[in-house]
């Protein structure tokens, strides 16, 4: 009885770690359909090939590593001191995309997607640019939709068209995000639901740029191919299945 129940338990072993690792090999990989849609990765879950820092040659070291196939931002208080930070980028320019991402964010966590972003008009190694916010909307002191900082927001221009019907997984647990840029239109989805849409250059738009912290920036809500950005901002992020694909 002893022996079968030692046996047992190594074929309970054996089964989650071949369940872990098939769940491994399905990341950071694109399907055949994704292949015949045009999507391309952005990342390979092994290196960051294809990426560098905000007004960089290289990334920002000590500031972002890969780790389990993700790319995490590794948080302030764990950085060697002395070590400069900044946003990080796809080192090519975008105009009309599709892009899509999942990612987790640690508790009190803050970051995003940046995009529409000019390497000159930011001028160092933060990102001037639209922003997908990314935050955990429970537990960070800052968060509301007042100020336009909830997850999947336009970040400080546009909230959610219906905040309550948001799907957003808790800390520790994984989102999907998608941002779609095609001529003057933008949409935020997350987790399969699409949570806001715009125009760039419109009247209502330009209207809350006027608003916003971003009123003193020259030509910020200019329709540009730019870059997509991922935000370093001092806390913890994981990011994994990194994907975009170029719409004419």
């Amino acid at each position: 009885m002893k022996n079968w129940s030692y046996l047992f338990v190594l074929f309970g072993i054996a089964i989650i770690a071949l369940v872990s690792c098939t769940s491994a090999s399905q990341q950071n990989r694109l399907t055949s359909q994704e292949k015949s849609q045009g999507w391309v990765l952005a990342f390979d879950g092994k290196s960051f090939e294809g990426w560098r820092g905000m007004n960089r040659d290289v990334m920002p070291p000590g500031h972002w590593v890969v780790e389990d196939g993700c790319i995490k931002k590794v948080p302030n208080s764990e950085v060697p001191e002395g070590s400069s930070g900044g946003d990080i980028l796809i080192d090519r320019k975008f105009a009309n995309f599709e892009f899509s991402l999942d990612w987790k964010i640690s508790e009190h966590g803050n970051s995003g997607i940046k995009y529409n972003v000019s390497e000159e008009m930011s001028g160092g190694h933060g990102a001037l640019g639209f922003e997908y916010q990314i935050i955990d909307d429970a537990g960070h002191p800052g968060v509301s939709l007042e100020e336009m900082n909830t997850t999947g927001c336009l970040y400080a221009l546009l909230p959610p068209d219906n905040p309550e019907d948001k799907v957003l997984y808790p800390v520790g647990e994984w989102n999907t995000s998608r941002i779609l840029v095609n001529g003057t239109h933008g949409e935020h989805w997350l987790n399969g639901k699409k949570l806001l849409e715009f125009e760039i250059d419109s009247p209502e738009l330009n209207a809350l740029i006027e608003k916003s912290k971003y009123s003193k920036t020259p030509n910020f809500g200019d329709k540009r191919t730019g870059y997509i950005v991922l935000q370093d901002h001092s806390t913890a992020a994981w990011y994994r299945n990194i994907k975009y694909r170029v719409l004419k």
